[in-house]
């Protein structure tokens, strides 16, 4: 019986491994398995994992990729590493991280939204000038329409990308409050450098090498929605970020519903 069930089990996580990207270690496999109503035991998992010779993606020591402009006006830092927001589109964290192709480094920027950790925007690009790291902006404006006055903070690091006149006027347009690390060390956008951290582990090391931008940019637009409807996050619940925004906005509607 135990062989019959070992090797159902086996099949399942297999499945669940290859389904995310082949990233998930024991305890995300195991929690997956839970969420689908597979009951089984994490050492169980850990001792089928181990025979299949299963295991999930390490993060490596990611390298900055923005040089800080100390020259620039620089708004204050709002944030002050807190990177938790009480709903969504209250705080969005902007960085952008770069990848070795075989015609040259291309650079994907990000913005994230700080409650779920949902990347709201995001751009590939073959230069790491201000154009690119705007363009994942409208795209973020574009998808979550922020209302005016509502209280958006953006926070970025010191990169000049983030300072230049073009970015910090359509902050402005859009009524969004700027807000920039303080220090100049990674934890002064812990949060985005995070992600940058995910990616680089989950899709970059594990799929590369890359011939072209078009293929990071493919690879990314996969990873991004796979990121944020389907993969686990543990500071958020070890629920996916869309299902975590769903819950809140069903939890600020209920009451009004009742009534």
């Amino acid at each position: 019986a135990r062989r019959q069930r070992d090797a159902h089990l086996c099949a399942e996580i297999r499945r669940v491994h290859a389904a995310n990207f082949g990233v998930y270690g024991v305890r995300k496999v195991w929690r997956q398995l839970g969420r689908e109503g597979i009951e089984v035991a994490r050492c169980t998992v850990a001792r089928l994992m181990q025979r299949m010779g299963l295991h999930g993606a390490v993060r490596g020591k990611e390298a900055r990729t923005t040089a800080a402009d100390r020259a620039s006006p620089c708004p204050a830092d709002r944030v002050n590493r807190q990177f938790r927001a009480p709903r969504p589109d209250a705080l969005w964290v902007s960085d952008f991280t770069y990848v070795a192709t075989w015609q040259g480094f291309v650079y994907v920027a990000f913005v994230i939204d700080a409650y779920a950790r949902r990347i709201v925007g995001w751009r590939v690009s073959r230069t790491a000038q201000a154009g690119f790291v705007l363009d994942a902006l409208e795209q973020a404006l574009h998808d979550r329409r922020p209302a005016r006055g509502g209280g958006l903070v953006h926070h970025s690091d010191r990169g000049s990308q983030y300072l230049c006149i073009r970015y910090s006027e359509r902050l402005a347009e859009a009524g969004i409050e700027p807000s920039v690390g303080s220090v100049g060390d990674s934890y002064d956008n812990a949060l985005a450098e995070t992600v940058n951290g995910l990616y680089k582990t989950e899709v970059i090391r594990r799929r590369g090498p890359w011939r072209t931008l078009e293929a990071v940019e493919f690879a990314t637009l996969e990873w991004v929605d796979w990121f944020n409807n389907r993969r686990l996050l543990e500071p958020i619940g070890n629920i996916p970020p869309a299902e975590s925004e769903t819950r809140y906005y069903d939890q600020i509607q209920a009451p009004a519903l009742a009534a």
